[in-house]
């Protein structure tokens, strides 16, 4: 089944006509805790007039776990959900992700809609069909492949967000960007994130998301090409991982200059699309250094990250356990750390192995930016 993506420019209608044309008998909403309270109201008449039953999660993908997906499965069976119901999950990235594994394997499988409200979750994780909770201290390690009927996304929601979320998400784009074409990445670097135009941003956001759409639409069960959207993640999900099991998590100094009412991640932890920020820059190290990436364009794109995102907290002394956070990448054959580098903007090379020596200059590249 495919998902139909809506850029939506009034919330309230768009929602509406998507669950009167998505089979249900009875309709759930999953939140977290701050969504709940941030988002909701902004659409919580309609699901007034659904009769729907809210289910509310923790905040924060340190409860992305078995546990909490038990806890959604059993509220579903409690309020009385059958193969033929409906879950609507409003929530970023953990919510979509934790929401649609839960859809895919209660009753074998039943509709869900994702409205993301983080920009992280706009361009990323509500669209493309992952959905997976964390386990054993790795991200994302047990999922399935299954699409919402609908993605709506509307840039409404992000006034409720502050600018490390904010940021975290723009991380994406900018992948999205490198990916595809040099007019796209020219803009992203040139955007000024930490006092954005919403309006300009909402644009911005639909041309992101037709970037993966179109990988997707090639490469569903990611066999080729989908594994381009892994650039920066190898790296990136090896740093939020080891920020994960630091007892105070890995500090990042950054300019943040808040939004209105914010949504905050809990102190010192490395938000998933920061991680991706700081892969981006080891991974076009290793791009210029094995693929002839243009060192122009990586040190331009580096100096963007630096500017925005700050630095992350660790030494070479941690080097060999975040070599070994890498080696159980789901993307990797073997004890070969896989790759997806660029010999230039859009110019994609999937299936690439670099040395630990290479992999450890890179990491002196995001350190120390020598």
């Amino acid at each position: 089944m495919q998902q139909r993506v809506i850029i939506s420019q009034d919330i309230e209608h768009d929602l509406a006509q998507a669950i009167a044309e998505t089979e249900h008998d009875r309709v759930f909403v999953l939140t977290d805790d701050i969504t709940q309270e941030c988002c909701l109201p902004k659409v919580a008449v309609l699901f007034a007039k659904h009769n729907a039953t809210i289910i509310t999660i923790r905040h924060d993908d340190t409860n992305k776990t078995l546990a909490t997906l038990a806890d959604v499965w059993t509220a579903l069976q409690r309020g009385g959900a059958t193969r033929h119901s409906l879950l609507v999950n409003l929530g970023g990235g953990m919510v979509t992700d934790l929401g649609g594994f839960a859809a895919a394997t209660f009753k074998r499988g039943i509709n869900f809609i994702n409205i993301p409200t983080t920009l992280l979750a706009m361009v990323d994780a509500a669209v493309g069909g992952k959905t997976g909770i964390n386990f054993g201290g790795l991200k994302n390690e047990v999922g399935a492949f299954a699409n919402a009927r609908y993605v709506i996304v509307n840039t409404c929601f992000l006034d409720t967000l502050d600018t490390a979320n904010l940021c975290s998400g723009y991380a994406e784009m900018l992948k999205h960007s490198l990916i595809s074409n040099a007019q796209m990445w020219a803009e992203h670097v040139n955007f000024d994130i930490l006092q954005p135009d919403l309006a300009e941003l909402q644009r911005m956001v639909a041309a992101s998301i037709a970037v993966k759409e179109h990988i997707v639409a090639d490469d569903p069960h990611e066999h080729g090409i989908r594994k381009a959207l892994n650039f920066g993640h190898t790296i990136g999900h090896a740093l939020e991982e080891f920020s994960m099991q630091q007892p105070g998590g890995a500090v990042v100094s950054a300019r943040l200059l808040p939004l209105a009412r914010a949504r905050t991640a809990p102190k010192n932890t490395l938000l998933h699309g920061y991680a991706v920020a700081f892969g981006l820059i080891g991974e076009l190290y290793i791009s210029a250094r094995k693929a002839g990436f243009p060192t122009a364009r990586l040190h331009q794109t580096a100096h963007f990250i630096r500017e925005n995102y700050g630095a992350v907290a660790f030494t070479c002394d941690d080097y060999p356990t975040l070599l070994n956070l890498m080696r159980h990448d789901k993307k990797n054959t073997s004890d070969t750390i896989n790759f997806t580098l660029l010999h230039d903007i859009g110019d994609i090379r999937i299936n690439q192995t670099a040395t630990d020596e290479e992999i450890r200059e890179a990491l002196d590249f995001i350190r120390e930016g020598y």
